[in-house]
């Protein structure tokens, strides 16, 4: 095989993203997906939703920033070297990312994808050290970086299709989750938000719940922990101590993703314990499947008496959107009084164990599929450098 040296910036267009200033309401609304590095998944080759959204206007305004589908969006400001996505509709991207579209006629866009996601360590080590302190790689300095393609397009495509088998498994794996969790989340709406619960028919309703219902405060029914942040002099990302997570960086689709260690542990989640992000963007939920160190962005929520499924759904439904709690009061950001003392309903003990002898397989069936995906981006991952250094040959 013949493979030659090329720059980013000769695979095709290179675009910077932008942010529309946000007291431009009219700039944001539900049609194009604005990706930012916070809605990346380590791991996963496209981003599915995006916490932002363009509107026409914002579309007709930034349209020369537009990013087709099957663009390799590499972020370029911040946690650098980490985060990667392609697209797979038109979209729009932050200031913080930058995107190659690439000539079709020499390039196969999905090759491209995965090697550049194989150069990241070059994009982290072209961090110029900005005054600002936070890790920048200019537009200028990505466009040259280099890398190795074949020149036959032909065995980029053999590539791509190598690489692209285990990442179509992982989203056909999510899929299954996002079914699962749906079904889950249908059933908590039936029984505890429309009432309609085995047994609702010749159930007596008073002052608006069922009778033997109550409502409690989520502190007289979970144990919450609040993080808090130790000296960043004891992070680390070699694996030395636990886990730490003080914000939504390493959030997944259900469960977080490890990245940053701790030697210094101050307030501690276990296992199966619910994240729930305390500020920007308050009510962002996710689950840790191991012990972790958690900074001051996070609260770690368990239920007192065993029923974690129902909780995780409950919160789910009582977050009805970022930064929105309940009944529709806005949060910059929350503290553990202001979160112990939202309210929640209490059905009896009863339903709530019938409700998780259902919902709890359904959660193991989910866990299941995750550490299926885990699995495969391992395998993914150690296949990759062995293609592109032409170790594999195709």
């Amino acid at each position: 095989m013949s493979w030659r040296i090329v720059k980013i910036g000769d695979l095709g267009n290179v675009i910077t993203g932008n942010t529309p200033p946000k007291n431009r309401l009219e700039f944001y609304g539900t049609e194009y997906k604005f990706i930012k590095p916070t809605d990346m998944e380590i791991g996963m080759r496209f981003t599915l939703s995006t916490e932002e959204y363009y509107s026409e206007e914002g579309f007709k305004t930034y349209f020369r920033s537009l990013i087709p589908p099957l663009s390799t969006c590499v972020v370029t400001i911040g946690s650098i070297g980490k985060k990667i996505t392609l697209t797979d509709d038109y979209c729009f991207v932050n200031q913080a990312v930058n995107a190659v579209i690439p000539n079709p006629e020499k390039f196969d866009p999905l090759f491209i994808f995965y090697a550049l996601k194989n150069m990241l360590h070059k994009v982290k080590a072209a961090d110029t050290g900005a005054s600002s302190g936070r890790e920048n790689v200019s537009k200028s300095n990505f466009a040259r970086l280099t890398l190795s393609v074949p020149t036959n397009i032909k065995t980029q495509q053999k590539i791509a299709a190598i690489l692209s088998a285990y990442d179509d498994l992982i989203e056909n794996n999510l899929k299954r989750i996002r079914l699962l969790e749906e079904a889950a989340q249908h059933l908590y709406r039936e029984w505890f938000v429309k009432f309609r619960f085995p047994g609702w028919e010749e159930v007596e309703f008073k002052n608006d719940l069922p009778s033997g219902w109550k409502s409690k405060t989520l502190g007289e029914v979970c144990d919450l922990v609040m993080g808090q942040s130790p000296s960043s002099e004891f992070y680390n990302e070699n694996g030395e101590g636990l886990p730490f997570h003080q914000g939504v960086t390493n959030y997944g689709y259900r469960y977080v993703s490890h990245q940053m260690y701790c030697t210094n542990a101050t307030r501690i989640a276990e296992e199966g314990d619910i994240l729930c992000s305390v500020r920007a963007p308050v009510g962002r939920l996710n689950i840790t499947l191991d012990k972790i160190i958690i900074g001051r962005g996070l609260s770690a929520i368990k239920n007192k008496y065993g029923f974690q499924s129902f909780q995780f759904y409950q919160l789910k439904n009582h977050f009805i959107q970022e930064d929105m709690i309940g009944g529709g009061t806005i949060f910059a950001s929350v503290t553990k009084k202001e979160l112990e003392n939202q309210m929640f309903i209490c059905p009896p003990e009863i339903l709530l164990t019938k409700f998780e002898s259902i919902c709890r397989p359904i959660d193991n069936q989910i866990k299941n599929l995750h550490t299926q995906n885990q699995n495969l981006k391992n395998a993914r991952d150690l296949l990759l450098p062995r293609l592109m250094n032409q170790t594999i040959e195709v």
